[in-house]
């Protein structure tokens, strides 16, 4: 590079001259012939979707035109099946130079079953392939930069914690983690909180922000404060960063070349800004024509990078125009011949729609989690019963790291010999870092789309991340990782690749003094989540059998950890062993009765105990039925109770509306109408948040009269 100055800290590089007549970086005939030729293959594959767009065809087409040069020119230079990828939907040519044929292209645009990154489950330029470690990439904007930043941390976790089996097969010392956006994308925070990241680990992660100075019809000096991304991260510590002409292949071939070299030798991370072009509209729904003039249009176009690059192979005499011509013959047969297969190759089978959205080999609702309890001889709290779990979960599987807001016992590890320690804010992860270890027990920025978006990356190369969101509250900025990320990976990747992390999370009110954001309760939102396990113990034997089995399943499950149960007396138990598991979807009938059923989960359980205890009193015998886990719910056991009482209540915190009691009490008006002897009744909190206020609290979140009211009022309909 010829020139190199320090920012702050940051190794700040711009790129070299254009391409030079004889300055060709080492780089063959053969290899610059190959390099367009790739180049070209992107274009036609790109021309060819349009056509089968117009003609109904297909369904979607999104183009890489005019980023083609440094695409390829960084496939040619990483490693396919060695490094780990998390390309943009512009990156169809780095797709190409890594080795992706452009049968797989064409097949994701045709929707068809062949596909092999999804067999028809996600839009095309989206991509997807375990041989070339590419896990399959949703439409989101940035996410994917934390998943980069988790796959990073993977490769040194199995570098580091040796008790992992088979772990020198998961990694290479110099292995390199490389993502991609749009300058557009890098508005979005999780971008940023990659960075921080990425630079506080001294990551081994490459970023390329391809800039065609467009997000969509938004120019780049909206998106970006001085219209330069590169000038705003060079004061990153350890961030090296590189500028070039993204549309010249020799000089991105060089930039990429160094950046590449300084995140393979471990000094940290690197971007390339690399300024392209977008000869193309955003997308067929797109027309730039609305926003772009003839004129910028037309200077577009004297940039295109297969312009320049024929126009240079052809002045180094590296080949002649007849060769050129004969060259794009052959690609248009080629992508021709492709899409001819592409559409002559299966549609996938109606009956397969639902197929993956959670595991199909690992069933957490099976009988081979269900085992009866080896308790200890003294009762253990639920927040005690949960450590200990995570302590015996730890010692099984050296795949489990836990991390979060707070969860270490202390992030300076020279303190631990003279302080007790944090292990979260509810103590729930006390003593976890002192017993195995600084790199599986870790705190992390606040911030929850880091924490989830990492654990979305780690769990794609094969580790089993318990991550710990501090309040729930607090959950909603990673809610686009969870709802969109998380738990869409298997279904979107038809089975290639799943996210099992558990997500532990303190939820809930009852507290005196918890107000608006340490008091919510919102789980009828993440049931509507598909492909999310969502589960509610409401006492401390059965946290134990949920957690492990949430750990020892292959779906991602968030794990709700009601504060107010952590230390009640009322729901301790003797811990019930290290091997105690419970399947999910199997209710708790923790009170028997014949007159009425209360269907309930987390603190409304004690609430409507103690109502029927009363209402036994009044002569109306009570069942009180505790769910447990909410996706899955057990529906044999609510139609069973609800036959045999006709009376049924559903008691819960989350607030009255679009609660998940209207869930059920729909199923059950729908499907069991003709054994009911009463409308069913709801018993939730008010809709509004919980105040500080012990008083307005108390008015807000319902309680045991609430739910001894409603029980009575169905028994006397």
């Amino acid at each position: 590079m010829k020139a190199s100055t320090l920012a702050n800290g940051a190794a700040t590089r711009a790129s070299g001259a254009k391409a030079r007549a004889g300055d060709r970086q080492g780089l063959s005939r053969d290899d610059l012939r190959d390099a367009y030729r790739t180049m070209l293959l992107s274009r036609k594959i790109d021309d060819k979707e349009l056509q089968l767009r117009n003609q109904s065809l297909s369904y979607f087409q999104i183009s890489g035109a005019g980023h083609e040069a440094v695409l390829v020119a960084a496939g040619r230079q990483l490693r396919g099946g060695y490094d780990w990828f998390f390309p943009y939907y512009r990156d169809r040519a780095l797709c190409l130079a890594l080795g992706m044929p452009a049968l797989d292209m064409l097949l994701a645009a045709v929707g068809s079953k062949d596909d092999p990154g999804n067999g028809g489950r996600q839009m095309p330029s989206h991509w997807s392939s375990r041989a070339l470690n590419i896990p399959s990439q949703s439409s989101c904007v940035a996410t994917q930069c934390l998943h980069a930043v988790g796959t990073a941390e993977a490769g040194l976790l199995y570098e580091r914690v040796t008790a992992i089996p088979n772990r020198e097969a998961k990694y290479h010392s110099d292995q390199i983690t490389y993502v991609s956006i749009g300058d557009g994308g890098t508005s979005e925070g999780e971008f940023w909180e990659s960075l921080n990241t990425a630079c506080t680990g001294k990551l081994p992660l490459l970023y390329l922000v391809e800039d065609n100075g467009y997000a969509i019809s938004t120019p780049v000096e909206v998106q970006t404060p001085g219209g330069d991304i590169s000038r705003l991260v060079e004061s990153f510590p350890d961030l090296a960063v590189y500028r070039c002409d993204g549309t010249d292949y020799l000089e991105s071939y060089e930039t990429l070349a160094e950046a590449i070299a300084y995140v393979r030798s471990r000094r940290g991370p690197a971007l390339v800004h690399a300024h392209v072009t977008r000869p193309y509209s955003h997308s067929q729904t797109d027309d730039e024509r609305w926003y772009k003039t003839a004129e910028e249009r037309e200077a577009e176009g004297a940039r295109d990078p297969l312009f320049k690059m024929s126009r240079f192979l052809v002045a180094e005499g590296l080949a002649t125009q007849e060769e050129l011509a004969d060259m794009l013959t052959s690609v248009e047969r080629e992508v021709n011949r492709a899409a001819d297969l592409a559409l002559a190759a299966p549609k996938p089978d109606p009956r397969t729609a639902t197929a993956f959205v959670f595991s199909p080999d690992i069933d957490p609702t099976s009988g081979l989690f269900a085992c009866e309890p080896q308790p200890g001889e003294s009762p253990m709290t639920m927040v005690d019963s949960i450590n200990a779990t995570l302590k015996d979960e730890m010692a099984r599987d050296p795949r489990i790291v836990v991390f979060g807001q707070d969860v270490a016992d202390a992030t300076r590890t020279a303190v631990l010999s003279n302080v007790q320690g944090k292990g979260g804010v509810f103590k729930a992860t006390f003593g976890l870092q002192r017993a195995h270890g600084n790199d599986r027990v870790f705190n992390s920025p606040l911030a929850e789309a880091n924490i989830i978006g990492r654990g979305v990356g780690m769990a794609l190369r094969g580790l089993k991340p318990v991550v710990e969101i501090q309040f729930f509250d607090y959950i909603w900025p990673g809610f686009m990782q969870i709802r969109n990320e998380l738990s869409m990976m298997r279904y979107r990747s038809g089975n290639h690749w799943s996210c099992p992390v558990v997500i532990r999370v303190p939820i809930g009110g009852y507290l005196k003094g918890g107000a608006p954001y340490h008091s919510q309760s919102a789980v009828s939102i993440f049931a509507q989540t598909q492909g999310l396990r969502v589960v509610f113990p409401s006492n401390a034997q059965d946290a134990v059998g949920l957690l492990r089995t949430a750990i020892r399943c292959d779906d991602p499950v968030l794990f709700c950890e009601h504060k107010h149960l952590y230390r009640q007396t009322y729901n301790k138990s003797p811990y019930p062993g290290a091997d105690y598991t419970l399947p999910f979807g199997k209710a708790a009938v923790v009170r028997d009765g014949r007159d009425v059923v209360v269907f309930t989960w987390g603190a409304l359980v004690q609430r409507s105990l103690l109502a029927a205890q009363q209402a036994e009193r009044d002569g109306v015998s009570v069942a009180v039925v505790d769910l447990r886990t909410i996706s899955p719910y057990d529906w044999e056991t609510i139609a069973a109770y609800t036959q045999r009482t006709s009376r049924v209540i559903v008691a819960h915190e989350d607030p009255l509306t679009c609660g998940f009691g209207a869930e059920i009490a729909a199923r059950i008006v729908e499907e069991l109408f003709d054994h009911l002897d009463a409308p069913v009744k709801r018993v939730a909190a008010a809709d509004c948040p919980v105040a500080y206020s012990p008083v307005l609290e108390e008015a807000i979140l319902p309680g045991s009269a609430d739910v001894l009211a409603a029980i009575r009022s169905v028994a006397s309909y």
